[in-house]
């Protein structure tokens, strides 16, 4: 039988009470204190407030429409109804759009965050980044991870002139490690968090030590988990991977409405009104016992990872190699001249060195990042010929 939480009735009738008188957080981000590199540009005004910039700028990135060709979990799967990214990260900003309501938080910083997150995320998902994270180490010595990239994406590649609490936001989000509790760090400009960054390139342990500097921060990074818990078990049931029924029956529900209402509502009933975002201890077991069965059942199932592991792996290592040649050899026709380095130079904002400067190993890294699936499949075909035959498992095959 279905469980579905509520609210315990004195908080139901305290945040109604509340939300009529006008009520906002004394933990909300205050937008008058918001930071940006270049603070003569994007100033804010009566309709373009500070994070709403922020959002306009994320969602007119040219790579915002990539999202939508990026793997969540299953790849090379010919099935609408299996999560591509663009919903994932539609998924995280309406749950944490949702808890940011009820507590008074600032929603267009959360919005922002939230579509934000994985904007540099590569193609095949986590075993994309894995991949590429093992190649770049091995050419320059330095590390990979899609939430640092999401930020290069935002501030380095485009430069959008994003706000700080936006960018700490995306770089702190790292959805694989759930805490009890969270509690925002403050950051008071870019010197820091740029020291931030540079440690996490050089060491890969440095993005455990990443924190919001924001409530609606630390929101986003718990609704990360949400919705991706139950959502990922319901594709996982599309692809004939597992049944949901297969999964253990916990305290936070097993289906992913059940998963989603119960962590929502146990969120709001121990963080309202605090200057931290808190699970109480039933629901914080269940859902780290929920998120060991996803990986045990799901992620590290022999068929999702046997795929990826003999095919992609080896095909972007070689991809890699030939990208990297035709860059120092200046193949003017090679596709990351014509399909990226041009593309990047039609942005909008002018950059102070032309991004073709950039370090070589950087730039075919910002190039495979930035590819959807199908993208980098083709790719792969036009540099080589189908010397790498991809099955991908259609519509009609059970």
């Amino acid at each position: 039988m279905l469980n579905y939480e509520s609210l315990s009735i004195d908080l139901e009738k305290r945040i109604k009470a509340d939300r009529m008188n006008g009520y906002v957080s004394p933990y909300a981000f205050n937008e008058d204190e918001v930071i940006r590199r270049n603070v003569s540009r994007d100033i804010a005004t009566a309709i373009r407030t500070p994070f709403i910039r922020d959002i306009d700028k994320i969602m007119h990135c040219p790579y915002y429409n990539r999202y939508a060709d990026k793997t969540q979990v299953f790849s090379f799967y010919k099935n609408d109804d299996i999560t591509r990214r663009g919903l994932h990260v539609q998924l995280v900003s309406r749950i944490a759009r949702t808890i940011g309501k009820a507590l008074g938080l600032n929603l267009d910083l959360i919005e922002a965050i939230a579509l934000g997150h994985d904007i540099g995320h590569t193609p095949f998902g986590h075993a994309g980044e894995s991949f590429l994270d093992k190649i770049y180490y091995s050419k320059a010595s330095k590390h990979f991870s899609h939430n640092i990239h999401s930020v290069r994406v935002l501030d380095g590649i485009f430069n959008y002139n994003i706000s700080l609490q936006t960018l700490n936001g995306i770089a702190a989000h790292d959805g694989e490690m759930e805490l009890c509790e969270y509690h925002p760090l403050p950051l008071d400009g870019f010197s820091k968090f740029d020291k931030q960054i540079d440690e996490c390139y050089l060491e890969k342990s440095n993005i455990k030590k990443l924190v919001p500097c924001t409530l609606e921060g630390c929101v986003v990074r718990i609704s990360d988990i949400i919705a991706y818990l139950g959502k990922d078990r319901q594709d996982a049931e599309k692809a004939h991977i597992i049944a949901n029924s297969d999964f253990e029956v916990s305290d936070i529900g097993t289906y992913n409405a059940e998963i989603i209402n119960n962590l929502i509502v146990n969120i709001i009933e121990n963080s309202y009104d605090k200057p931290y975002i808190m699970l109480d201890d039933k629901h914080f077991t269940a859902l780290k016992k929920a998120k060991k069965d996803n990986y045990e059942l799901i992620y590290k199932n022999e068929e999702v990872e046997k795929v990826l592991s003999k095919n992609v792996e080896p095909m972007m290592e070689k991809l890699y190699e030939k990208l990297y040649e035709d860059l120092k050899n200046k193949e003017l026709s090679s596709p990351i001249f014509t399909h990226h380095i041009a593309y990047v130079n039609k942005a909008h904002y002018k950059r102070e060195s032309p991004y073709e400067a950039t370090e070589e190993n950087q730039i075919v890294v910002d190039y495979i990042a930035s590819m959807t699936d199908d993208y980098f499949i083709d790719l792969y075909n036009h540099l080589f010929g189908d010397d790498k035959k991809i099955d991908y498992i259609g519509y009609f095959i059970k």
